[in-house]
């Protein structure tokens, strides 16, 4: 998590813990600082399964822009 400011955190992407994790990586490999919030501790079934829970990525509020740029440019 190096390079995050935590008290400046914009999400940037909801979904799976599968699909963020792929989006991490994406923002990773592109230079942007970025972390996974998983709101889904607790659950009982894998958060790899369908209805696992929400799972966001977050990222500084200055690489907000750029990083909405890579997300969907894939």
């Amino acid at each position: 998590m190096t390079g995050i400011d935590k008290n400046k955190l914009i999400e940037v992407f909801a979904g799976t813990l599968w699909e963020a994790e792929l989006i991490k990586g994406l923002l990773d490999s592109n230079a942007i600082p970025c972390a996974i919030e998983d709101y889904s501790i607790g659950v009982v079934t894998s958060p790899y399964l369908p209805g696992g829970g929400d799972v966001v990525v977050v990222v500084n509020e200055v690489d907000k822009e750029q990083a909405i740029k890579i997300i969907e440019s894939r």
